[in-house]
């Protein structure tokens, strides 16, 4: 059999790199449980008519067949309009709706899953994928502490795993935006078109965003300039408020929207590291246009050319029934958009490939049950290992060992277990040695710091 080709955009992990993902999983999750956010899993398919009310999706939503027609050679129509979910958030609405009678409100979850896009496969963006979503849910209404708190959140779950690098969490307004726009007295279609050239500031030149401004939305040269100037703030903390009242602009729905993002940024700031930073940057819009508040854009120190890696904000209409609304706050980490680049570049790996601490060497294949009674005396006291594979003479044992990067060899006969790492080796029983906690389990190390640059 030839060789297979790797598939572009379906990324796969080699067992010390799976464990950086497991190990960051692992501490999302019980970041999120320790805030009360409960996990769930959906379904991978959607129907495409939920699939497609986000937007302009069409191109990137996998559709779902049989390769065998039915029988009578029409295909089944259980198969008929359905695809692959290409987000976390889509499959959760229609979770919410249809088990509106049974959650409590607010409703709090976590989801960790795969999600599939048919998208062009380039640096952080994949065809699958994992990603990490928060949700906070409320029926008919959601305070905006919940805002806070999914900010507050995401921000101490990143700052859990400490070997990434650090990373600074981007908030801004909808209501803020709309509202400054609003008051330079633009309508709803106007406001619409400058948010979304505004949101083109990370790609485009400055001067070319007023260009599209002027010819596109159709603004004056005051209102252009005004916008820009907007999207020019940056603040760590409340100072941006005023600077924007600095620009002579004022609206109802801009107060509302400056006091929401600085009380957000207040109640973020106990929060704030070397590593772990917020920062109210008034150019982020998101282009989705379901988002009413709160959003939320995140960016990797080094590693900026990924994009953003966390996103989100607050939607008033996440469901409806046509008698209740159910509105929301979230944020949604691209664990592979963060993660494939980092091990790929070896900026992250484990320091062994596989779990096991211990390698129970076989003196002779006679005697390998005597090997097999030790290991499973360490499993009983949680401690992994595994019996050698063949009785070969000790210095090809410890070599295996060392290849897998086990670090410690056992000698049944002897009654004795080594560090291969030192070399000290010492007298032990299998129902009472422990090995050191840093050795129990891998760990994930850091070989680099950025691109391309040697920690």
């Amino acid at each position: 059999m030839a060789k297979p080709t790797p598939l572009s955009g379906y990324p796969e992990f080699l067992p010390a790199q799976r464990f950086v993902e497991q190990e960051v999983v692992a501490t999302l999750a019980r970041t999120f449980e320790l805030h009360g956010f409960g996990n769930v899993e959906t379904r991978a398919v959607e129907p495409l008519d939920q699939l497609l009310r986000k937007g302009d999706t069409s191109k990137e939503v996998y559709v779902l067949r049989r390769l065998q027609a039915a029988e009578d050679g029409s295909a089944s129509d259980r198969d008929k309009g359905i695809g692959l979910h290409f987000d976390l958030t889509v499959p959760f609405a229609r979770y919410v709706l249809e088990n509106a009678g049974k959650l409590e409100f607010p409703f709090r979850r976590y989801q960790i899953q795969k999600v599939w896009r048919g998208e062009r496969p380039q640096e952080g963006r994949f065809r699958e994928f994992t990603q990490a979503d928060i949700d906070i849910v409320g029926r008919d209404t959601l305070a905006f502490h919940h805002d806070v708190e999914v900010a507050r959140v995401m921000l101490e779950a990143l700052s859990r795993l400490a070997f990434l690098p650090g990373f600074r969490l981007q908030v801004n307004n909808r209501k803020l935006i709309q509202g400054f726009y609003a008051g330079l007295g633009l309508d709803e279609h106007g406001i619409d078109e400058v948010m979304r050239l505004v949101d083109k500031l990370d790609k485009l030149d400055p001067a070319k965003v007023r260009e599209l401004l002027l010819t596109e939305a159709g603004v004056t040269e005051d209102q252009a300039d005004k916008a820009l100037a907007l999207a020019t703030i940056r603040a760590s903390d409340d100072s941006f408020v005023a600077q924007v009242r600095a620009l002579g602009v004022t609206s109802e729905l801009l107060d509302e929207g400056l006091d929401e993002l600085a009380t957000l940024v207040r109640a973020c700031a106990p929060l704030v590291t070397e590593r772990t930073r917020i920062v109210a940057d008034l150019s982020i819009a998101r282009g989705l246009d379901y988002y009413t508040g709160t959003v939320f854009e995140t960016r990797l120190d080094g590693f900026e050319s990924l994009g953003s890696i966390c996103s989100g904000g607050r939607y008033d209409a996440l469901a409806s029934d046509g008698r209740t609304t159910y509105p929301g706050v979230g944020i949604s980490l691209g664990l592979s958009r963060l993660l494939v680049p980092l091990v790929q570049r070896g900026v992250l790996t484990a320091d062994r490939s596989v779990p096991s601490v211990v390698v129970v060497a076989v003196t002779a294949e006679e005697t390998r049950a005597e090997a097999d009674a030790v290991a499973t005396a360490l499993r009983a006291r949680g401690i992994p290992c595994e019996v050698a594979p063949s009785a070969a003479k000790f210095g090809k044992q410890i070599r295996h060992a060392e290849r897998r990067g086990i670090p410690y060899v056992w000698f049944p006969d002897q009654g004795e277990v080594k560090d291969i790492r030192t070399g000290n080796q010492v007298a032990a029983d299998p129902a009472t040695w422990q090995p050191p906690t840093q050795d129990l389990r891998p760990q994930v190390v850091t070989t680099t710091t950025s691109e391309g640059e040697s920690s």
